[in-house]
């Protein structure tokens, strides 16, 4: 498939501290000479903070990594995961139409997309808020057929339970992720058949459905706000932790010496 830069571009791009922060983080990863590595993390980054990558984004990211800029939009156009047109304020729903999902529902779950949000994939709905678009295998075919909204996966989906999460999500809540039936994670429908002893007691949500709700940022842009930065792959000041050689042992004040 043949993907474009959408027309109409704003005008520039900037990170927020909190995203420069972690963008610079994220560099830091790769030795010198290879920061273009981290073209991926960064484009990503940019696109979660605006909803969808711009031309001003994938310029602004090739000028931090010293990449000429059409090595940018030659990474940005060809993974389907960047989206080069805006899309909806509020949500964005990717609904998975590969196998497990399209027998178990999926076409009835994109007839909901074209009935209440608009009639071909990547069109805004009316007022702007929603978008939608069918994508390949997420990964959940247990939970099918499941969409993904935001940055969370809802499974077990049923065309009435979309159309109800999409009026949630109008009305300014957010419906908690994760199976939508009364499963609990990828059991058999029935339930649990082995560790059932680990039913009792457990958390009220699965580990992916805890954190969505610690965090909070299901369908909120990213800012870089809302978790703290944490970089382990680097020393207290912010550096690059130095590549030991065989022999060598890092003292706690950093300094690098050969062993005795």
């Amino acid at each position: 498939m043949l993907r474009r830069l959408h027309p109409e571009q704003p005008e520039s791009f900037a990170f927020t501290p909190e995203n420069q922060a972690w963008a610079e983080k994220q560099i830091a990863k790769f030795p010198a000479g290879r920061e273009p590595s981290a073209i991926i993390p960064l484009l990503w980054r940019a696109q979660e903070q605006e909803g969808w990558l711009t031309r001003p984004a994938i310029e602004h990211v090739a000028d931090v990594l010293g990449l000429a800029r059409i090595r940018a939009l030659e990474v940005a156009t060809f993974y389907f995961m960047f989206q080069l047109a805006p899309v909806g304020s509020l949500a964005h729903v990717q609904v998975c139409g590969t196998t497990s999902c399209m027998i178990c529902g999926a076409e009835d779950l994109v007839a909901v997309c074209r009935e209440r949000i608009a009639k071909r994939p990547h069109e805004l709905s009316p007022d702007g808020r929603f978008s939608w678009e069918e994508v390949e295998c997420l990964g959940a075919c247990a939970n099918a057929p499941m969409a993904q909204i935001g940055k969370d996966y809802y499974e077990d989906l049923t065309a009435e339970r979309l159309a109800g999460i999409l009026d949630a999500l109008a009305a300014g809540e957010v419906p908690a992720p994760g199976p939508q039936a009364g499963r609990y994670a990828a059991e058999p429908a029935g339930g649990p058949t082995t560790l059932t002893a680990h039913v009792e007691g457990r958390p009220e949500g699965n580990a992916s459905v805890a954190l969505a709700r610690q965090i909070g940022d299901t369908v909120r842009r990213i800012d870089g706000t809302e978790v703290p930065l944490r970089a382990p792959w680097t020393d207290a000041g912010g550096r690059p932790r130095p590549v030991l050689t065989r022999g060598e042992t890092q003292s706690p004040e950093g300094a690098t010496k050969g062993n005795v």
